[in-house]
């Protein structure tokens, strides 16, 4: 009687042992690579190899087991919580602005009482001297500017204050001392008529030249620092009247004080 062959059954392997075997081949992996990393990197590089590692050891991720690319939504109220903060936040930097330019408004206002104060003490210096005629104070963008008739100081072409004047000078010094001092320039101006003499080839030098020697005197006062004044010459290039009449000439013909504001607009 012919034996009957055994028959095989078809059914496929159990595989699960995969994936346990996968991770251990992962991890033998990492291992090697660290130890390739520690021989040829420096200490520090190590050390950053080591941490990324050991939270691939101890981070609880198999190799089949990724965490999810979508960020988790937050919920409704943390974001009012947020949109509440954001909002916050922006008060305060709106309060701050505001508070900024409150401060500033205030430093420009009292600089200018300052100024005021000191016209009013020059103001008095011209009518007790019956000055009116020769010396204007104006309060201007640029500052308090006094203007002084050319004639009261210098004779026709020259740029030597006349002696009779200089105490005119020396006592204007006086009111410019101020604590803490302000940036004064002293400017000088003359008409549109050429000059040439043996001391000047221009109105330019002229200019510049009484400018100089007005502010020499001045700083013969020696609680005044010289470092805050400067003089300049303009010559005949910033009018203030019409040059075609004698008076506009007269009045052309001039020496100005600037003291400059601590605190702009």
């Amino acid at each position: 009687m012919r034996r009957r062959k055994k028959k095989h059954d078809d059914e496929h392997m159990d595989e699960s042992w995969l994936i346990p075997y996968a991770d251990l081949l992962t991890l033998l992996l990492a291992l090697f690579i660290v130890l390739y990393a520690s021989s040829s990197v420096d200490a520090q590089k190590f050390k950053e190899l080591s941490q990324v590692f050991s939270e691939i050891f101890t981070g609880g991720t198999g190799m089949m087991e990724y965490p999810s690319p979508v960020a988790p939504q937050q919920s409704s109220d943390q974001q009012e919580k947020q949109a509440a903060s954001a909002g916050v936040d922006k008060e305060k930097e709106k309060e701050k602005e505001v508070s900024k330019e409150e401060l500033a408004k205030q430093a420009f206002m009292k600089d200018q009482e300052e100024l005021k104060e000191i016209q009013e003490k020059i103001n008095e210096y011209i009518k007790t001297n019956n000055l009116e005629l020769q010396f204007v104070t104006k309060l201007t963008d640029e500052g308090l500017l006094l203007t002084i008739r050319d004639n009261v100081l210098f004779d026709s072409g020259s740029a030597t204050v006349q002696g009779s004047d200089q105490n005119v000078a020396e006592e204007l010094s006086g009111l410019l001392e101020m604590n803490p001092p302000r940036n004064i320039i002293i400017s000088g101006h003359t008409d549109n008529v050429p000059i040439r003499n043996a001391e000047f080839d221009s109105n330019w030098e002229l200019s510049v030249m009484r400018a100089v020697n007005f502010m020499k005197i001045i700083l013969d006062n020696p609680s005044l620092d010289p470092q805050w004044f400067s003089a300049k010459g303009f010559g005949e290039f910033e009018p203030i009247a019409d040059n075609g009449t004698a008076e506009g000439r007269g009045q052309n013909r001039r020496v100005e004080v600037l003291i400059l504001p601590r605190v702009t607009e």
